[in-house]
């Protein structure tokens, strides 16, 4: 089939045509370095809410939320630097009987594909990698974009599917099984 460009209409009209039907690619994008990025966990221990967080993870994302099916995201987490505030709980976060950090240096989790679920609101349904054990770990986020766009997540880890708190640390009265975790991630373009 030939078409006939006889106007500067019908080139305008073609070039249209063409871009309405090429396909849309996804963004990529990595974490902004110094931009105030931060994931944070909170767990109870004894009933008391403690909080922490991961300094010196990393992350990186392509994403179009005009197509997030096509979505794929990557957050490196090394363990070792875990925070919470009191040096006495980082050594035994940091221990065997926890992250194993001597045997574990990293956690990793990884999505590819996501689901909208309101305007600016997406699931990634992805794989958390902790001390050897893969699981299915779900990433709700909004996503606010922008010359350096920002993502705003919330999960939920359950830490005895990844031998998070061996031996009496097991006793989920003193620390419970559901960890919350949250982050903010500040991009830019890769």
């Amino acid at each position: 089939m030939t078409i006939k460009l006889t106007s500067p209409a019908a080139v305008a009209a073609a070039l249209a045509g063409l871009m309405a039907t090429a396909p849309v690619l996804a963004a990529d994008y990595e974490q902004a370095p110094g931009a105030g990025s931060h994931l944070a966990f909170a767990t109870k221990y004894d009933g008391e809410t403690f909080t922490g967080s991961f300094p010196g993870f990393s992350t990186r994302l392509s994403f179009d939320p005009a197509n997030p099916a096509a979505g794929s995201l990557d957050v490196t987490i090394p363990l070792a630097g875990a925070k919470s505030g009191n040096s006495d709980r980082d050594s035994t976060l940091q221990g065997a009987e926890f992250f194993n950090v001597a045997k574990f240096a990293e956690a990793r989790y990884t999505a590819k594909g996501f689901t909208k679920v309101a305007e600016g609101k997406y699931e990634a349904k992805g794989t958390l990698e902790l001390r050897g054990v893969s699981k299915p770990v779900t990433l709700s986020f909004e996503w606010k974009p922008g010359a350096n766009p920002v993502l705003t997540g919330k999960a939920t880890v359950k830490r005895l599917d990844f031998g998070v708190g061996e031996g009496d640390w097991k006793d989920t009265k003193t620390i419970p099984n559901e960890t919350a975790i949250s982050t903010v991630v500040k991009f830019q373009a890769k």
